[in-house]
Parts: C-alpha cells; sequence; structure tokens
C-alpha cells in the first residue's frame, strides 16, 4: 500500500467489496489486457510418453520447430533460432515471434501481404527468419506491428475481414518458418507508387515513393534498397540509400508519414541507363523496391562524429545526421565536410547551414574542386593535410567514427588517408556510392 500513488485511503474505499467501479473511475487508462500480453513467454506444449522404439516423423508445432530440424546451414555460434505462435479474438488475429533477441528494433522487422499471401522477415543480427503463409481466411489492408524490447517479442495483429473463428492460420509457403544467414535469404522487392518528384539541384532530385498498403517496412540507418525498372524487356537494378525528407522540420512536406514513403536523392545522368528512365517515370507509375540491405550500426557511447562525402556520397550521410542529433546524447562533435564540383551542385546546402547555425554540436564545410572566382570557401581535392586539420578529437581518447562515401577512387584514397593519420579500421565505415 505504500506504494501506491493514490495512498492507502483510497485503496481501503474497496476494502471487502467489488472494486470494479472504483478501478474504472480512478485508473480507466490501464489496459492490464495489454499488460497482461507482455508476460506471455509462450504456449505450453506437452510431450506425450512414446515408447523408445516408437517412430514418428516430427512436426511443427505452432510454428516451434524440435532442434533437429533448425535449418542445417545456420553455423553453431549464430543466435537461436526464432519460433512463432498465434491466437485470435473475435475481430483480431495476432501472430507473435519469439526472437530470444533483447535488442530487436521495429525496423528489424519486414511485412508483406498481398491478397492472401502474408509474408514476415525479421532479420536477426545476420540471419533471416522468414514467416511465409496463405491465409486461412481474408484480412483487412491496415495491421499493427509491435516489438518489446526487453522480452524479444513481435507481436503482428491482423483485422480480421468477417468475425469468424479461424481453424487454422493458413498454409505455409516456400520457405516459410525457415531461419537462414542472410546473405542466403536472398531479396524480397515490393512495387511501390511513385508519389512526387522535384528539383534539388540542376541535375539531382528528391523522388518520394508510398509503399503498399499491405507493407511494413522501415530502412535502418545506413542501409540501402535496391530499385528495380524493366528497360527495353531487360531488369535493371541499382542500389540507393533512402533519405529523410529533410534535415530540418521547417522543410518538411505536411501530411507524408515516415512509415508509409521512402525518400531517394538521385543524381540523374542523361548518358546514363538507369536514371533517365526513372527521370521520365510519371506521378503514379510503380517502381520495385528491395528490402534493406548493410550492416551499418551507429557505436552506442559514440563522442565525435565526422563525415566525408563527395557529390550524390552525401545521400547515407542524411539519416545519420538526423539520427545522430536527435538520439545520441554522448555526442560532443559532428562534422561534415562535404566534396563537390561547384556551388550549384551542394545538396541540400540551405538546409545543412541552418542545421550547423541551429545545433552547436555540428558543423558543416564545403569544399569544392572547381569554384568560380567568387568563392571564398576551400578549392581542393581531398588530401592529407586537409583531412588531419578537419578530423581533430575532441578529447584525445574520444571515441570515433568516420564515415565516406562517393565515387570509388575518392572512397579509396580516403580511406587511405585515414590509415596513414592512424586511424583504425574499426573507426572507418565506407559506403558505396
Amino acid at each position: 500500500m505504500e506504494y501506491h500513488p493514490g495512498g492507502e485511503d483510497e485503496l481501503m474505499r474497496a476494502a471487502g467489496s467489488d472494486g470494479t467501479d472504483l478501478f474504472d473511475q480512478v485508473h480507466r487508462w490501464v489496459n492490464y489486457e495489454s499488460m497482461l500480453k507482455e508476460c506471455l513467454i509462450g504456449r505450453m506444449a506437452v510431450k506425450p510418453t512414446v515408447p523408445k522404439d516408437y517412430h514418428e516423423e516430427k512436426k511443427i508445432l505452432n510454428g516451434m520447430l524440435p532442434k533437429s530440424q533448425v535449418t542445417d546451414t545456420l553455423a553453431k555460434e549464430g543466435p537461436i533460432s526464432p519460433s512463432y505462435d498465434w491466437f485470435q479474438t473475435a475481430s483480431l488475429v495476432t501472430i507473435v515471434i519469439y526472437t530470444k533477441q533483447k535488442d530487436l528494433k521495429l525496423d528489424s522487422v519486414i511485412v508483406d501481404h498481398q491478397y492472401d499471401s502474408f509474408r514476415a522477415e525479421t532479420i536477426i543480427k545476420d540471419y533471416s527468419y522468414l514467416i511465409h503463409i496463405e491465409l486461412s481466411h481474408e484480412i483487412q489492408e491496415d495491421f499493427s506491428v509491435r516489438v518489446i524490447q526487453n522480452v524479444g517479442k513481435i507481436e503482428i495483429a491482423l483485422k480480421k475481414k468477417e468475425n469468424t473463428s479461424w481453424e487454422c492460420l493458413g498454409r505455409p509457403l516456400e520457405n516459410h518458418n525457415s531461419f537462414v544467414p542472410k546473405k542466403d535469404a536472398g531479396l524480397y522487392y515490393r512495387k511501390c507508387q511513385l508519389i512526387s518528384k522535384e528539383d534539388v539541384t540542376h541535375d539531382t532530385k528528391l523522388f518520394c515513393l508510398m509503399l503498399p498498403p499491405g507493407t511494413h517496412l522501415q530502412v535502418p540507418t545506413g542501409q540501402h534498397v535496391y530499385l528495380k525498372l524493366t528497360i527495353t524487356g531487360t531488369e535493371i537494378v541499382k542500389p540507393y540509400t533512402p533519405v529523410s525528407d529533410s534535415l530540418l522540420p521547417e522543410f518538411k512536406e505536411p501530411g507524408f508519414p515516415d512509415n508509409r514513403y521512402i525518400y531517394f536523392l538521385i543524381k540523374i545522368y542523361p548518358a546514363g541507363l538507369f536514371t533517365p528512365e526513372l527521370d521520365q517515370l510519371q506521378i503514379g507509375d510503380l517502381v520495385s523496391v528491395s528490402s534493406p540491405e548493410g550492416s551499418f550500426k551507429i557505436p552506442q557511447e559514440l563522442e565525435d562524429l565526422f563525415l566525408l562525402a563527395a557529390g550524390t556520397g552525401f545521400t547515407p550521410m542524411v539519416k545519420i545526421l538526423n539520427y545522430a542529433l536527435i538520439n545520441m546524447s554522448s555526442l560532443r562533435k559532428v562534422k561534415l565536410m562535404f566534396f563537390n564540383k561547384t556551388e550549384d551542385d551542394i545538396i541540400w546546402r540551405s538546409q545543412l547551414e541552418k542545421l550547423a547555425f541551429n545545433d552547436k554540436r555540428f558543423d558543416v564545410e564545403f569544399v569544392l574542386s572547381a569554384p568560380t572566382s567568387e568563392w571564398k570557401g576551400k578549392k581542393e581535392h581531398i588530401s592529407p593535410g586537409l583531412l588531419s586539420e578537419f578530423l581533430k578529437r575532441s578529447s584525445d581518447k574520444s571515441r570515433v567514427l568516420i564515415c565516406i562515401c562517393g565515387p570509388t577512387p575518392f572512397t579509396e584514397q580516403g580511406i587511405r588517408i585515414l590509415h596513414d593519420l592512424n586511424f583504425s579500421k574499426d573507426e572507418i565505415h565506407s559506403f558505396t556510392a
């Protein structure tokens, strides 16, 4: 009683009687049903005793595979194979995935529902766990995905189209209940609709694609996806890193929720094969977008973050900047050195300058290789002298991460310089432009 916020007097009002009405008056906002759901560890399966010489093929029980049936390719040192279960109410079917990983995030779960096919992929470290089912009944387009981090549990709540009882979840489809290294899982594409495209520089555009209604997909910071178009009868695939729609709130388009839209900053090459076709797409046209790829992770307790970008190599830095400045309280310094040919090539220059003005931890330097005579800033290519001056730690032993992205010669030369400046491999992460 001494820990109760309302005190002993309030509790004693219900002593020896039914306290439901009192609870509803004071605590109606407390949803005890959802609180109890978090305590669900799993369903108990009782294994019957059988004679030693009795042999029967082992079967899947509610998505839980016997250990001998766990995918052979799973390395012994890899994570424990997840399992899944499901339960229903009159209006909902909830699929529960038990990952046994406590650091799971919402962007680790990718869900695609098309017609009666339901596909849920969970990325656990370098492995992919897949649930792939032809549902036994129809569901509505909207569903919810929830991750309970402290127990490593995922809940996917599907809304029934009809309030009927399901006898089973559905029929397993290809690779259902598989747990394999991510590199062996292959890429899955969904068709996204082009919503808008706007000029950012004279040759770079911001494309906005809308995910299908039955898709839950959040691309983790620093990871990329593949865009696929059919050009003259041939499928062409190119990797691109999604960006935020802006670096600052005042530049954001109203009414564009982040969980439904993906943005790309893409340079159009007139003589290229892919980007001119992408640029010719009309609003409403479809583009195939893959599931995320990449292994980038921002170290915890990071103190100094240095970003080296050339041209559209700036695109991976957008979400890294957003994430670091908003979510990392340990950061003392964030610096971006942005290399371009001319001032007209600088992507989001006004936003970067305003961000540096608004957040004293952030600083940006523009370096041009072919500026006009009016340019007052730095004029050179990437060099040891330039980087040694730029990459100064906030303290002698501060924890540092340096991200670099640009054309291949730029990135390769930059990494050589960084090694010469005694930065370790763990302190450097390179992206492919």
